[in-house]
């Protein structure tokens, strides 16, 4: 119901911003803009976004059954299963789905887009067959999306690739700040939907897991800082990113042939379904991103940026940080749309300045709410998210706030 409501106000308040600057304003091309953007986004839905994630869905989607059927997603799913059954109470204890939903938190934590999504497309099929509404998302369904719209990073590899790219002195520089900004975005996702579902976050589990991962983040943040330069942590953080999923995929293969699988015809039959998940996304991912599309193409989030650079001068805050927002009002909107921005702020700010390095931090902070209920829902044919934007919003929101203190903290 919310994402309803959210697609229409879309529409209607970039109708009701370009109808004002073309009455009062005399700008022709407004509505020009809109309509371009209808056509140009409804093209690159389809052709840059569908039919490129058919291969890589069909792909991952084959070695996951092998996966499956060799063993290696019980395997995992023992191993986080006590902290997941907290978490995800409804889902039956070693059920394949708590296996992916840890490889597609994992890719994610990697920074590997094209395989995380797969992954997690195979993760909300899995939780779409324990929901008893098929029409409206699950508790465990929301807490997966949420977990997953944070977006948790540790290595931010194209972020400090692309500063390399606009000649940085320092492109790793981002690197510690994306880390904390993230993670607290994971937290307070979590916590949000957790006291909605009530669940226990005082559980010695749950603690002892959180303890953990926030322990594990530290070491990884203080050993790349300590033990690698500037330069080596880039090429480290590449180099281990994909060494682990090709070794997943090598594991996988070995693990089926070791259980006297026939490997190859095991992956054809998961393979299979690629091609029907990527057409089933088609019409949600057209849906919402021609809506951000238009909302973006009637400068809306100009107005909003010139609002709040107004309430900082009033209060004489500091507004150097006004210069980076438009990544964060992009980021939960569309991924290419917030990496665009945030090489327009280093381009024209430099890439490390105060909002060239900011922007960069906000577009590591979490991922793109939006875009992924969309895809994730619309994969399964769920109608009504209930509160899954909400929280997810929730989220972005405070790995926007921490971004804009850690920012001040590492950087002035």
């Amino acid at each position: 119901m919310a994402l309803n409501y959210i697609w229409i106000a879309f529409f209607v308040i970039a109708f009701v911003v370009a109808l004002i600057k073309l009455v009062f304003f005399g700008d022709v091309e407004a509505f020009k803009l809109l309509v371009e953007g209808i056509f140009s986004s409804s093209k690159s839905s389809v052709m840059e976004i569908a039919l490129p994630l058919v291969g890589s869905m069909t792909f991952f989607l084959g070695i996951l059954n092998i996966g499956e059927k060799a063993g290696a997603i019980n395997f995992l799913s023992r191993i986080v299963g006590p902290f997941f059954s907290r978490l995800f109470p409804d889902v039956p204890k070693d059920h394949p789905a708590t296996g992916q939903m840890l490889m597609n938190f994992s890719a994610n934590l990697l920074g590997l887009d094209n395989a995380a999504t797969p992954l997690g497309l195979k993760a909300m099929g899995s939780l779409q067959e324990l929901n008893p509404d098929k029409d409206t998302a699950s508790n465990a369904q929301i807490m997966f999306l949420v977990l997953h719209t944070s977006g948790l990073q540790l290595l931010p590899v194209t972020i400090i690739a692309q500063r390399a790219i606009l000649n940085s002195a320092n492109p790793t520089d981002i690197f510690i700040p994306c880390i904390i900004a993230t993670y607290v975005a994971t937290v307070v996702g979590l916590i949000a939907v957790a006291i909605k579902q009530k669940i226990n976050l005082f559980d010695k589990v749950i603690i002892s897991w959180l303890g953990g991962l926030t322990t594990f983040i530290t070491l990884v943040v203080w050993c790349f800082t300590h033990y690698l330069s500037k330069e080596q942590i880039s090429v480290v953080s590449s180099v281990s990113s994909n060494l682990i999923i090709f070794a997943i995929c090598t594991i996988f293969i070995l693990g089926g042939l070791i259980k006297k699988l026939n490997v190859f015809e095991v992956f054809i039959e998961g393979a299979k379904g690629g091609f029907e998940t990527s057409v089933k996304i088609i019409p949600y991912l057209v849906a919402m991103l021609v809506g951000i599309s238009v909302f973006r193409s009637c400068g809306a989030l100009d107005y909003i940026n010139d609002g709040l650079r107004w309430v900082c001068v009033q209060f004489n805050f500091d507004t150097r940080f006004v210069d980076a927002m438009p990544v964060a009002y992009m980021k939960p909107l569309s991924g290419s749309g917030s990496k665009a921005m945030m090489i327009n702020v280093m381009t024209t700010f430099k890439s490390d300045s105060f909002a060239g390095r900011l922007a960069c931090i906000f577009n590591g902070s979490a991922d793109t709410t939006f875009y992924i209920v969309a895809l994730y829902f619309g994969s399964v044919g769920i109608k009504k998210s209930r509160y899954a934007i909400p929280a997810g919003l929730i989220a972005d929101l405070a790995g926007v706030v921490a971004a804009i203190f850690v920012a001040y903290l590492f950087f002035g």
